[in-house]
């Protein structure tokens, strides 16, 4: 058996519609909105706050720049794989074309991890302020039901509920229009708006005169766990199907929502960490808590409804993403063809969708946020190390592939988004390395058990 045989593709291009083919609807600023409603999220909303409490200070802010510019050079990798080789399976079905089943099946490992840390994280994220929002109504939940185990409680119960009711609704078949995600766009942003015009009133250039608290070691810690403010952008790539003009849409939308978001995060850091001290960050909604203790009650109640609903489609559409690619890989054969049925009725994985849930419903209910992120943000760096390496093979490998858009400069940004995402990786925690090294030999022990003896390709061949 081969295992780096590679799997044909070919170029995403707008063809004529067939009847399996997905309707070409969405355009560069559709994209761009997408871009902006799956990124902006737990970063600004709840990333931050931890972040400067725990890892970098003041200097969060740096952190974002940093985090930024490897996300850059990532998503622009992301651009010319998306238009070049696109599919719904995003960078599984890329190592798959550049690497073959063997690097395509531990990347897909790595994208399971992602996805469902990611929409865990964010469960725990929204947990805080709809307890917020509880608390204004003056309803008052027990810290037992608020609060993970290893903080002092059983369960976070809401964010074990707003898991299940996501997954009724996918399991229902609920679709997301172009139009209902820029009218949620539209709240995320005027949220962010209204934090912005309270704070920039409220700075004490006090607050910002310890800038460097943890040192340089603590910027690089930082930058590596608000890297999760930017997992969202890759869910764009799974889009090339459903857009009008691919060739020229999919890098726009990319690019421009990951410039805008970045422009966003830092604005933000920045005020967050001038009106109250860092030290006071350190909760799961720091940006409404910051602003009740600045005594703005009805500003910290329009963030709280903002973040809420913003967080909530987040993590749609991260789950929704994450039962796509496990259905990529259930198609291949790598994991058992029961994942690739879907319901006669409601035309979804049913099977895939309660199965997940029940694993990202206990893990936001029992595991601390930083945790959840840390691992989120070690198995993205490395899902976007090897679409990085992956346009430098195709381009060695198969020359003359069709590109719709391709990166200036040869292997120059490239091998920038390798160096930053592993100079990153390489400042996330110890245990945090131990407990990927765990997944992926899991990965390797199911693929060698399972997924190599009933892989499509590999019995084709």
């Amino acid at each position: 058996m081969n295992l780096f045989r590679t799997k044909p593709f070919k170029a995403v291009v707008a063809e004529e519609p067939s009847e399996s083919s997905l309707r070409r609807c969405l355009t560069a600023f559709d994209l761009t909105l997408m871009g902006i409603g799956a990124i902006i999220g737990a970063g600004v909303f709840v990333l931050t706050g931890i972040a400067a409490a725990t890892k970098a200070g003041p200097a969060i802010t740096i952190s974002y720049m940093i985090a930024g510019f490897a996300a850059m050079f990532a998503c622009l990798a992301y651009a010319e794989l998306a238009t070049s080789i696109g599919g719904c399976g995003s960078a599984y079905n890329y190592a798959f074309a550049g690497f073959g089943e063997f690097v395509a099946w531990i990347i897909g490992w790595d994208l399971l991890l992602e996805y469902t840390l990611s929409v865990s994280t964010v469960a725990i994220g929204w947990s805080g302020y709809v307890n917020d929002a509880l608390q204004a109504l003056h309803i008052h939940l027990p810290d037992a039901l608020l609060k993970n185990p290893f903080e002092g409680g059983i369960i976070n119960l809401p964010s074990v509920l707003i898991i299940f009711a996501l997954a009724i609704l996918l399991c229902i078949g609920v679709k997301q229009s172009s139009r209902f995600n820029a009218v949620i766009v539209f709240i995320k942003l005027t949220t962010i708006a209204v934090f912005i015009s309270v704070a920039a009133d409220e700075v004490n250039p006090f607050y910002w005169g310890h800038f460097f608290p943890f040192g340089w070691t603590g910027v690089m810690q930082g930058a590596a766990l608000v890297f999760f403010a930017y997992i969202g952008f890759d869910a764009l790539s799974t889009a090339a199907e459903e857009t009008k003009n691919p060739q020229r849409d999919l890098p726009i939308g990319i690019i421009f929502s990951v410039i805008f978001c970045t422009i966003i995060y830092i604005i933000v850091a920045l005020l967050l960490t001038g009106i109250v001290p860092y030290t006071t960050l350190n909760v799961k909604s720091p940006v409404a808590e910051a602003l009740l203790l600045l005594q703005f009650p009805i500003a910290a109640g329009i963030i709280s409804a903002g973040a809420i609903a913003g967080l909530t489609t987040v993590m749609l559409v991260m789950f929704y993403g994450l039962t796509r690619i496990f259905l990529a890989i259930s198609r291949d054969g790598l994991l058992p063809s029961v994942f690739a049925k879907v319901n006669p009725q409601t035309k979804t994985p049913v099977t895939i969708i309660l199965l997940i849930s029940l694993v990202i419903a206990t893990i936001a209910g029992l595991a601390p946020i930083g945790t959840a992120a840390e691992l989120v943000n070690i198995g993205t760096l490395a899902a976007f190390t090897l679409v990085c390496a992956g346009v430098m093979i195709l381009r060695w490998t198969r020359p003359t592939m069709k590109r719709p858009f391709k990166l200036p400069l040869g292997p120059v940004f490239p091998t920038l988004g390798i160096v930053f995402c592993l100079y990153l990786m390489i400042n996330l925690p110890l245990i945090t390395w131990l407990r990927f090294i765990i997944w992926m030999g899991i990965g390797f022990v199911i693929y060698f058990g399972y997924g190599m003896k009933h892989s499509i390709l590999q019995k084709r061949n």
